[in-house]
């Protein structure tokens, strides 16, 4: 599927700066970032759960109550 993507001129300039470090384009250097984003996503999630129920858990237990 085909898409229109509107990035603010930093935003082009930093995917640009990128794909040269990289010898990619453009293109290749958003679909891979989309893709770990996707990926990592669950994982990311999951873990910010963890970190609220490690650093509010009394909070948590006296809303239990």
């Amino acid at each position: 599927m085909a898409m229109n993507l509107r990035l603010t001129p930093a935003e082009t300039d930093a995917l640009r700066r990128k794909a040269a470090e990289e010898g990619r384009s453009m293109q290749e250097v958003a679909r891979t970032a989309i893709a770990e984003y996707v990926r990592d996503r669950p994982a990311r999630l999951s873990a910010a759960i963890d970190r609220v129920r490690t650093e509010d858990a009394e909070l948590l237990e006296r809303l239990s109550r």
